[in-house]
């Protein structure tokens, strides 16, 4: 099944994780959605602020920002009701992961650049 994935913490540098999971899960037919405070367009998509500004189902968050960060937008991912949570390395907060858990919502702790090139993004 292909989802829709919020990637927050996405970027416009080619050389970026995030960047590259856009490229990537829109490669494997996806639709990705950026989410940045400060991006306008990525890939032409247009970038959301934050979390709270999708108005579309989402199906996985990518999460593309540090744990601090994350902890600022965990009512706005709870509200967004995603099916999973993908907390990339560097990203984890074990809080943050238990959480969401509580509130039903699956938490994956692995790269999302593996996931898709090994086939073990589809949930």
């Amino acid at each position: 099944m292909k989802e829709t994935v919020a990637v927050l913490g996405a970027s416009s540098k080619p050389d970026r994780y995030s960047h590259k999971a856009m490229l990537l899960l829109q490669q494997n037919g996806h639709t990705p959605i950026p989410v940045h405070p400060k991006e306008k367009s990525i890939l032409d998509r247009k970038v959301f602020s934050d979390l709270s500004e999708l108005d579309v189902q989402v199906d996985t968050v990518t999460i593309y920002v540090r744990p601090e960060l994350l902890r600022k937008q965990l009512d706005d991912l709870i509200n967004l009701h995603p099916h999973r949570v993908i907390m990339n390395p560097g990203t984890e907060d074990e809080g943050v992961a238990t959480e969401l858990t509580n509130r039903g919502i699956a938490v994956v702790q692995a790269c999302t650049l593996v996931m898709l090139n090994t086939g073990q993004f589809e949930s």
